[in-house]
Formats: C-alpha cells, structure tokens, sequence
C-alpha cells in the first residue's frame, strides 16, 4: 500500500476515536461574574457551573456543590439547555450564548425581563463568604458591648469563636461557651447567628475580611459594637 494512503487511513480512523471528537468550547469550569434581570444587578456569592464532555454538569457557590443535570446546545441556534435533575422544572427555556476567549455571556427573557448572565472560565473554585469564615478566629480586639463578649477592655485574649462545616458555631468568653447556628447571605459579606435557648437572640454582622483578619460589626444595634479576630489554627489555652 502507497504510505500516503496509508498516511491518510490511519488520520481518518484516528479522528472517529472518542478522543479525537472536537471539544466543546463549552466544556469545564465556568463563574458568574455578573447577572441583570431587567437593568438591576442580581449577581449571587461565588455561583460556578462545570459542563463536562459527556453532557452532564453540575453548579453550586464556592465550595459547595448543590445542583446536578444536564447540558446541551443547539449548533444552529446557540440555544444553550441546562437542566438539574435534582432541582425544579425551569419555566424560561434556554440561554442564547456567545463566546468571546474566556468569557461566555447568556441571555434570555424571563417573564418580560431580559437576563444577561456573565460567566468567566475558570481553573479553580470560587470562595463565597462562608468559606471564607470557616475555621477558627480569636479575639484580638472589641469595641462597644454585645451579647457574647465582654465589653472592650474586658475581654481575655483566650476568647475565641469557631465557624464549622456544618453551618454551628463556637464561642468561649468570659461570658461561658455558646452554641448555635449561623447563616452567611447569599449575596452579602454579612453573617447571621443563631444561638441555642431562649436567653439570647439572634444578631446579625457585617463581615469585613483582611489576610487572615476578620472583622464583625453589628447591624441591627444602635451602637457600635465591632469584634476583630485572627486567623489561629488551635485552641488557645
């Protein structure tokens, strides 16, 4: 057999390997940058999506992965499908795509409004708020009085709160050990917690991070109250 034709046999048998089929610019790790609905900026925390090249995909915000489904796309119209199978039925129908590097933008009407979703590739997870809190700070400085610290000036540099995986939290003072739960908005650098017993309520702190300092500032008081914490990686003693 002539090598030329050889040469070009073994090209065409190559390219209907699973592994020559040619990518979709689609495929990998995708964050939203931004979203509008209707001129307004609704962008959710560190929302990320995954197409993988078997058609499946999977979304969550930062470290936490919370949607499954599948992905396809309509090459005449560029008519982009996403559906969750664990999730609810999506009445708005598909996103009208385009590319340009990386950087992929959707648009679509969702009931008379028009949507406009801004996603960036990616090689890594995002951090939403709550990741960025998880672990445990010790007081370094506090300002104003609040229900889980001694006033300023008052404090022992032994007092410490830890947020956990599982959404509860720690605190040790003066005042004893507290436990509860906390929220982290969606869209907002600002935590709420949520103590156990009827002796103490639920407040609500804007967060304010530097490497490795986090600063917590009551919101719904008509004083300022602020606590500063560092960053420590064990209990102190």
């Amino acid at each position: 057999m002539n090598k030329t034709v050889f040469f070009v046999i073994v090209l065409m048998v190559a390219a209907t390997l699973p592994g020559c089929i040619e990518k979709s610019p689609i495929e990998g790790l995708w964050v939203v940058q931004q979203v509008t609905a209707g001129g307004q900026e609704m962008t959710p925390n560190a929302r990320w999506m995954r197409f993988n090249a078997d058609g499946t995909q999977q979304s969550g915000n930062g470290w936490f992965q919370h949607s499954v489904g599948t992905w396809s796309i309509d090459d005449n119209t560029q008519e982009l499908t996403v559906d969750n199978t664990n999730g609810l039925i999506d009445p708005s129908g598909p996103f009208t795509i385009s590319m340009e590097k990386d950087v992929m933008t959707w648009n679509r009407s969702e009931e008379g409004e028009k949507v406009i979703v801004t996603l960036k590739r990616s090689d890594e997870l995002p951090q939403t708020f709550g990741d960025k809190i998880l672990g445990l700070w010790q007081l370094e400085k506090a300002t104003g009085n609040c229900n889980y610290f001694a006033p300023a000036g008052k404090s022992p540099l032994t007092a410490y709160i830890l947020f956990r995986w599982d959404k509860r939290f720690v605190i040790q003072s003066e005042k004893g050990r507290i436990n509860g739960v906390y929220n982290v908005h969606g869209h907002k650098p600002e935590v709420e917690l949520i103590p156990y017993g009827d002796n103490l309520n639920r407040d609500f702190w804007q967060i304010d991070f530097e490497e490795n300092v986090i600063t917590l500032t009551l919101l719904n008081s008509e004083d300022s109250v602020s606590r500063k914490f560092v960053r420590i990686h064990e209990f102190p003693e």
